[in-house]
């Protein structure tokens, strides 16, 4: 018995099924085109069952975050399902009020509805318990038009946010088919995994991995923690380095001043654990150039590891037995940059480690190097994933566990 409802325990039958889904896709910054479009791959399994039972499908899902680059709407999202469904899409630029009631509310059996941008609602990231979210006008607005609501959204799994719990409180909800899938097969990872096990974290965030990078080594997950992209970037700043000006302002972007003290007592406490790139490629007159470390500060960005570090991180990773690949070692999208996270990648997937990759831009990147069939384990998950190998609760897992032992039923 799980502890949380699937699938197999509702009868879908022309019911209206609200789907949480995570279809945050890794965006080409100039033009917002979606570059990868495996989140959506792996949830159409879920999407085609219920179209074969004739559920009427609406579809909440979000992309990016309010003030950051790649918020926008999800009108391209839903032609992306459509051309892989083979079967129309209905979008609304609209979350929960007349446009997309209405469009619920004309749905026919077998049908998609796509809503816009759950974000676009300022209360989505709001911090809250379920009973709290369920009396949001999202969910007020919406859940008294469907029958059922399934989470399918593990890469979102450790948010506490109104459309991934609110609607648990007030629907019957259960896991769809990838999040199923997702939770037990990294259970069967987690109960005997085989070390030594090495992290690595990359890719153009550092604010989420800080905690990780001091629970994995803390708790003993992780036996070595390599870093690339901007949390090498933020580690060495921390460490005393001037990256220069433009990567310095990359990191105040995205993170916060006190944040580096935080590093700098991770770095005191796992020194001879976290490993920081030795060299680095930017572009110079549209060319790729290596610099060392201490060639810093630079006036060029820090686009990729060089080789000296790949060769350093190859060296880490060839006594591994399992590895956890989290973000790319540089800008990948850019066949200049591409090499770092190209040898890494390829290193890992031909090794006898059991591979473990998680998050947008990472399976964007395996995709790429054609890398998916060497791959132990592709997650959705990025800090979702990360967060269940420390071994913590997932707010969804847990909002979806009480919705099944209250018995939920819809109000009337």
């Amino acid at each position: 018995m799980k502890e949380y409802n699937t699938l197999d325990d509702f009868d879908v039958k022309n019911k209206t099924v609200l789907l949480r889904v995570d279809f945050n896709m890794p965006l080409d910054k100039n033009t917002l085109d979606i570059l990868d479009t495996t989140r959506i791959k792996l949830v159409l399994p879920t999407i085609k069952e219920l179209m074969e039972k004739n559920a009427k499908i609406v579809i909440l899902a979000h992309q990016g975050r309010q003030g950051s680059w790649d918020f926008t709407s999800l009108e391209k999202h839903a032609k992306a399902l459509q051309k892989l469904l083979g079967k129309e899409v209905h979008f609304v630029g609209d979350i929960f009020g007349g446009k997309a009631k209405d469009g619920i509310k004309n749905l026919r059996r077998g049908e998609i509805l796509f809503l816009d941008n759950v974000r676009k609602f300022p209360g989505e990231t709001d911090k809250k318990s379920a009973e709290e979210h369920a009396q949001s006008e999202l969910v007020q607005n919406l859940y008294p038009l469907v029958d059922l609501f399934v989470n399918d959204a593990f890469a979102a799994a450790h948010r506490a946010q109104c459309s991934l719990i609110g609607f648990t409180a007030v629907l019957p909800s259960c896991a769809g088919r990838l999040m199923e899938r997702e939770l037990t097969t990294l259970k069967k990872i987690l109960s005997d995994p085989e070390k030594p096990c090495v992290f690595l974290f990359g890719g153009a965030k550092f604010s989420d991995v800080i905690v990780t990078i001091e629970r994995v080594l803390h708790n003993k997950t992780a036996d070595k923690v390599i870093l690339t992209g901007l949390p090498a970037n933020a580690f060495l700043k921390a460490e005393g380095y001037d990256l220069g000006e433009k990567n310095e302002s990359a990191l105040s972007e995205e993170g916060k001043p006190e944040q580096f003290d935080d590093i700098k007592k991770v770095l005191n406490s796992f020194q001879d654990e976290i490993y920081l790139p030795i060299d680095f490629a930017v572009s110079e007159n549209e060319s790729r150039k290596e610099i060392d470390l201490n060639e810093l500060p630079t006036e060029y960005n820090l686009f990729d590891i060089g080789e000296k570090t790949t060769e350093k991180f190859k060296d880490i990773l060839k006594n591994a037995r399992t590895v956890f690949l989290s973000g790319p070692c540089g800008v990948f999208e850019n066949p200049l940059f591409r090499k770092g996270t190209e040898e890494i990648f390829n290193f890992v997937a031909n090794s006898d480690a059991f591979s473990i990759v998680g998050g947008g831009h990472t399976v964007a990147a395996v995709e790429q190097m054609n890398l998916r069939d060497k791959i132990s384990h592709i997650s959705t998950g990025g800090g979702s994933l990360e967060k269940f190998m420390m071994g913590e609760k997932l707010a969804v897992i847990e909002a979806l566990k009480q919705a099944k032992n209250k018995r939920v039923v819809k109000y009337s």
